[in-house]
């Protein structure tokens, strides 16, 4: 006698991706606009405590402007969410039948035939909720947002761009001279760069090397550039 053996299947799928996103905006602006600067004014100043200064005011600026920037975006999206609720509330009022086609339509890409498509919309329109719903998701694709969002994506930025942008500040603690701080700044900042960009990849499910080079080379291009353009204006 055959016994059938059922397994459960657990399909494993990322879950923090707005987390993560949060994390890779934050953490790579720090790591890439406080090097460009401390690098452009290493080609200026002769003293590592302008360069400190300099950085710490911006690290504090651009972790309020960036987490700023990340509450706003939060918001506006749960208030577009809520205005396209609305206005879906009223259109299954004021445009039954054309509400009612959509929905139809939807389900006419899948195959389904006239018959079924009636029967599911007439189950359906008993719940204005579940029929909003639907629209929302597969008319407009929206998906309700999180009103906490806003307050976490900011949080999230904010102490990313803070941990990003104290690596290539530190080098300039323990040195004497902004050549040097610039050196062992480049160091650590490349290093950092290429293990952030690499875990960003894979946790991304994209080429962790690729991303690791990707991020390291737009790091040192924009701190480069910021050297020359300090140097050639000094």
């Amino acid at each position: 006698m055959e016994t059938a053996i059922h397994t459960h299947h657990h399909e494993e799928h990322f879950q923090q991706s707005e987390t993560v996103r949060d994390i890779v905006i934050g953490m790579a602006d720090g790591l890439t606009v406080p090097f460009a600067l401390a690098a452009g004014l290493s080609s200026a100043v002769v003293n590592n405590n302008i360069i400190i200064t300099a950085g710490i005011a911006e690290i504090m600026a651009g972790s309020i402007a960036m987490g700023l920037g990340g509450y706003l975006a939060g918001k506006t999206e749960v208030e577009h969410y809520e205005s396209e609720l609305a206005r879906e509330y009223r259109e299954i009022k004021t445009h039954y039948q054309t509400e009612r086609k959509e929905v139809k339509d939807i389900f006419a890409q899948y195959g389904l035939s006239e018959a079924s498509q009636e029967t599911i919309m007439n189950e359906m329109e008993k719940d204005p909720d579940k029929w909003v719903d639907f629209m929302m998701r597969y008319e407009l694709g929206l998906e309700k947002p999180d009103e906490k969002r806003a307050a976490q994506s900011a949080r999230n930025i904010g102490f990313s761009y803070i941990i990003g942008g104290i690596v290539p500040l530190t080098a300039y603690f323990f040195t004497s001279h902004p050549h040097d701080g610039l050196i062992y700044s480049s160091i650590m900042t490349v290093l950092c760069l290429l293990v952030f960009g690499y875990f960003k990849s894979k946790m991304t499910g994209q080429s962790a090397v690729q991303g690791a080079l990707r991020t390291a080379v737009i790091g040192v291009l924009a701190a480069s550039a910021a050297f020359l353009i300090a140097r050639w204006i000094s």
